[in-house]
């Protein structure tokens, strides 16, 4: 089943519900900083099992003491999608303190 991208409006009520995450063009993003490097790659391990499961994959940068990311639906030409909004939600929960900044 083809995924629909979201419109404007439906990615800013979305938006508003995932502090620090925004859009940047057609991806969502954000940033996390961590207490050490190794916390920060600790993370890292955990989104990407979150991706696997989800079989919903994202640019994931790992930085000295931060974890990054961009998030884009491929298969709907780039556009954000739900699953992209399902798989921010799943890396906020993981996130010490929820992601503060």
């Amino acid at each position: 089943m083809p995924v629909e991208p979201l419109s404007q409006k439906e990615i800013e009520d979305r938006l508003a519900e995932l502090p620090g995450w925004s859009l940047d063009g057609d991806r969502l993003i954000r940033s996390f900083r961590l207490g050490s490097h190794f916390a920060a790659a600790a993370m890292v391990l955990h989104i990407a099992q979150v991706q696997e499961e989800l079989d919903h994959h994202s640019d994931l940068t790992l930085g000295y003491h931060s974890v990054s990311l961009a998030v884009t639906t491929h298969s709907a030409g780039g556009a954000v999608t739900e699953k992209d909004f399902e798989l921010a939600r799943r890396v906020q929960d993981l996130a010490p303190g929820h992601g503060a900044d």
